[in-house]
């Protein structure tokens, strides 16, 4: 029982030289297709997702512009900054996850 070499470590970094990929037996041009249409799809959810966010959280400085300054409108601020934003990340966040599940089901026939 004496002591095993250990194997020798090795960094991979990429395909073996000479060695080319072999294409998957069932891939064919329809998968590819319907995996860009899937990717297209989902990089424009995700698109509209931060936009329907960064529009009314962006507007946060405006509003704050615009309401006078006094001790009523400090606690508006702290009012908008702490409540409104949740239910925008929320709904934006249900919306989305529900997207991108009937986006890969389309893709894959359901």
């Amino acid at each position: 029982m004496g002591a095993e070499p250990t194997p020798r470590r090795e960094v991979v970094t990429g395909a073996p030289a000479g060695r080319t990929r072999a294409p998957y037996p069932d891939s064919s041009a329809h998968d590819d297709l319907a995996v860009r249409k899937l990717m297209r799809r989902q990089v424009r959810t995700g698109l509209v997702a931060c936009s329907l966010l960064a529009l009314p959280l962006g507007l946060f400085p405006v509003v704050f512009r615009l309401l006078p300054d006094g001790d009523t409108s400090r606690g508006a601020v702290w009012l908008l900054l702490g409540v409104a934003p949740y239910p925008v990340l929320l709904a934006t966040g249900a919306w989305y996850v529900r997207r991108a599940e009937r986006n890969e089901g389309d893709v894959n026939g359901r």
